[in-house]
C-alpha cells in the first residue's frame, strides 16, 4: 500500500517538474542591457548629428523605441533599486546613489521580491554582468536577488581599461577595455549549453566617466582608436552655447570623450546582436537596452544627471535637478514576432514598470502580496489601443556630502511639469512643455490664470502620489 502511494506521488511530482521544465523551455530569452550614464540624445535614431550608434539604431529599426521612458530618480543606486523592485526610492530606503565610504552599510533589502529572482524561480538561468551598485556587502550580493552568476563590480566606480573585476567571488585585474570584458562574459554566458531558457542582466560601466578622476577635470579616456577615434577632432555642436559663463571648451572636450564612450557601448551592443544571430537564436530572444538614467552635457549650464555639476567658468558647484534629460533614457526593445518592427512608442514609462512588464513577456506570474508600483507595457510594444496615464511622478532626495542637498519631487504630464524642492525654500520649477520642451524658461511666478490653475493641480497630484506611498518630504 505504502510502496504503491509512493510510486503514485512520483509519478505526480514527475509529471510537475516535466510540464515545468516544458514551460520553462517554451519561454524566450531575455537579454536587459543598462547603460550608465546614457543621455536620450546621445542616439543616432534619436537624431544626434554626431552620434556613431548602427547597432543601437538596428535594435530601434528591428523593435520598439520608446521615445519617453522616465525613471522615478536621476541616479545611478536608487534608479537601479526601482528597476529591480518596482519600488520608489523612499520606500526602499535609497534616494540617492550609494557611497563606499560614506553610505558603506546600505543596500537594497534582498527580501523584496524581484524580477530576476521570479525568472530563477520560473526556471531561467540567470547572470548579472557588470555594474551592481546596490550594496558592497555580501548580504546584498546580487546571488541574494535571484542571479546564479555574477560577474563584475558591486561599487558603483570603475574605469575605462584594465578593471578590477569580481569572477567567481574574486576580485582580479582584467586587461582590456572595460566594456569589451564585461560583453566577454556576457557572450559565454549565452553561448553555454543549457536547455534553460536564460535571462542575463548586461550592465555597462560606460558611458560614465573614469572613477579614478572623480577629484579632478572627469574625462572618459583611455578609449579605444576604434571608438574614439572618429571623434578626435570633432567640433560637436552644443547644446546651450549662449548660455551665462559656460566654458564652451570643456563642453566641447567632454562632448568628444562622452560620444566616443558611447560608441563603445553601442559596438559592443552590436557583439551581442551578432552572437545571437550567429547561435540562431535571435528569433527567440527579447533584447532590451536602456541606461540607468539620463545626463546633460552642456544643457541647462550644466554636465552631468540628477546631482548636475555646473560647467561653467567660474563656478562648478552643485545644481539638483529633475529636468527631463536627467529623467529620460533612451531604451530600445526587440522582439521578434512578437513587437512590430520599426515602432516609436511616446506613450510615458516609467522605471517601475519593468518588474510587470518583463514578466508579461516572458509568461510569469506576478508574486502575489507584491506593492508593485508599474504596469505591464506589453500592450503598447504590440500596437494596441489601451487607456494609458502618462503622468509621471519622480523623487530625487539628494544625501548632503557636498554641502548641498536637496529634497526634489516632481510631478509631469504631456503638457505641463512641476518640481518642488522640500530642502531649499523658493527652488520650485514649474515649465510648459508643449512651447517649451527644453524646460528653460520657469514660470513658477507667473500669475497667469492658466498657469496657476495648472500649477495648482499638478501641485495636488504630485501631493497625492506622495501621500499614496508614504513619502514624508513635506
Amino acid at each position: 500500500m505504502e510502496r504503491g502511494l509512493y510510486r503514485v506521488l512520483s509519478a505526480v511530482w514527475m509529471c510537475v517538474f516535466l510540464a515545468s521544465a516544458t514551460q520553462a523551455a517554451d519561454r524566450p530569452n531575455l537579454i536587459m542591457i543598462v547603460a550608465d550614464d546614457h543621455a536620450p540624445w546621445a542616439l543616432g535614431a534619436a537624431g544626434h548629428p554626431h552620434a556613431r550608434t548602427p547597432h543601437l539604431d538596428r535594435l530601434c529599426r528591428d523593435g520598439a523605441r520608446l521615445t519617453n521612458c522616465f525613471v522615478v530618480t536621476p541616479v545611478c543606486s536608487a534608479s537601479r533599486a526601482s528597476l529591480i523592485c518596482g519600488r520608489y526610492p523612499t520606500e526602499v530606503g535609497i534616494t540617492d546613489y550609494l557611497s563606499p565610504s560614506r553610505t558603506p552599510d546600505l543596500g537594497l533589502d534582498p527580501a523584496l521580491p524581484v524580477w530576476p529572482r521570479m525568472l530563477k524561480q520560473a526556471g531561467y538561468r540567470t547572470a548579472l554582468i557588470g555594474k551592481w551598485h546596490l550594496g558592497r556587502q555580501d548580504r546584498f550580493h546580487p546571488t541574494k536577488f535571484g542571479y546564479e552568476l555574477f560577474t563584475g563590480f558591486r561599487h558603483g566606480g570603475m574605469t575605462s581599461q584594465n578593471p578590477l573585476v569580481e569572477i567567481g567571488a574574486l576580485e582580479q585585474r582584467v586587461e582590456g577595455w572595460t566594456p569589451d570584458i564585461l560583453t566577454d562574459h556576457a557572450l559565454a554566458f549565452i553561448e553555454r549549453k543549457d536547455t534553460r531558457p536564460f535571462c542575463l542582466s548586461l550592465h555597462f560601466w560606460a558611458p560614465h566617466a573614469n572613477q579614478h578622476k572623480i577629484n579632478k577635470d572627469r574625462t572618459w579616456l583611455p578609449l579605444s582608436n576604434a571608438d574614439f577615434g572618429p571623434f578626435r577632432n570633432l567640433d560637436p555642436r552644443v547644446p546651450n552655447p549662449d548660455y551665462p559663463d559656460l566654458d564652451v571648451a570643456r563642453v566641447k572636450r567632454m562632448t568628444r570623450e562622452y560620444l566616443g564612450s558611447v560608441a563603445s557601448v553601442d559596438r559592443n551592443v552590436g557583439r551581442v546582436l551578432n552572437a545571437l544571430d550567429e547561435l540562431r537564436i535571435a528569433d527567440n530572444t527579447i533584447v532590451i537596452y536602456t541606461s540607468d538614467h539620463g545626463y546633460n552635457l552642456g544643457h541647462h549650464g550644466i554636465w552631468h544627471k540628477g546631482n548636475g555639476r555646473w560647467i561653467l567658468k567660474g563656478d562648478r558647484g552643485f545644481r539638483p535637478n529633475l529636468w527631463d534629460n536627467s529623467l529620460r533614457t533612451p531604451t530600445a526593445i526587440r522582439w521578434p514576432g512578437k513587437i512590430p518592427p520599426g515602432g516609436v512608442i511616446e506613450r510615458s514609462v516609467t522605471f517601475l514598470d519593468w518588474f510587470p512588464t518583463i514578466l508579461d513577456m516572458t509568461g510569469v506570474a506576478l508574486p502575489k502580496n507584491a506593492q508593485l508600483r508599474g504596469r505591464s507595457f506589453l500592450p503598447l510594444l504590440r500596437g494596441k489601443s489601451v487607456d494609458w496615464n502618462d503622468d509621471v511622478f519622480a523623487q530625487y532626495r539628494m544625501w548632503d556630502w557636498n554641502q548641498t542637498a536637496a529634497d526634489l519631487r516632481c510631478y509631469r504630464t504631456t503638457r505641463w511639469k512641476l518640481v518642488r524642492d522640500f530642502h531649499n525654500a523658493g527652488q520650485d520649477e514649474f515649465y510648459d512643455l508643449q512651447s517649451d520642451p527644453g524646460e528653460t524658461r520657469n514660470l513658477i511666478e507667473s500669475q497667469s490664470a492658466q498657469i496657476v490653475a495648472a500649477r495648482d493641480k499638478l501641485n495636488g497630484q504630485l501631493e497625492s502620489s506622495m501621500h499614496a506611498i508614504g513619502d514624508d518630504a513635506d
